[in-house]
């Protein structure tokens, strides 16, 4: 059996009862993604305060680097139809 340092790490996303998106919650070691999930379970979610988990090993994130942010996300300020911040949206609507 291998060792727990060589055990891959996973980044652990939970989404809240009453939350609409998953949220970063920490990382664990785990030998695959199934054990990952009930470790993320036992020691992220001890007050029963989520209803979905996601584990992603941390190997298969690609981050971009924030040198680069003005180059990445200048060109769509320059697209308004990307943002719909001239529509008016009914007081009923309450999540788009």
């Amino acid at each position: 059996m291998t060792s727990k340092q060589e055990w891959p790490l996973y980044e652990v996303f939970i989404r809240a009862r009453s939350g609409l998106d998953h949220k970063h919650v920490g990382s664990l070691h785990a030998v695959d993604a199934k054990m990952a999930i009930e470790h993320a379970r036992d020691v992220y979610t001890r007050r029963m305060e989520g209803v979905s988990i996601w584990v992603v090993r941390s190997t298969d994130i690609t981050a971009s680097d924030p040198q680069d942010a003005e180059s990445l996300f200048t060109p769509a300020q320059d697209k308004i139809y990307r943002h719909p911040t001239f529509y008016e949206i009914p007081d009923e609507v309450k999540n788009l």
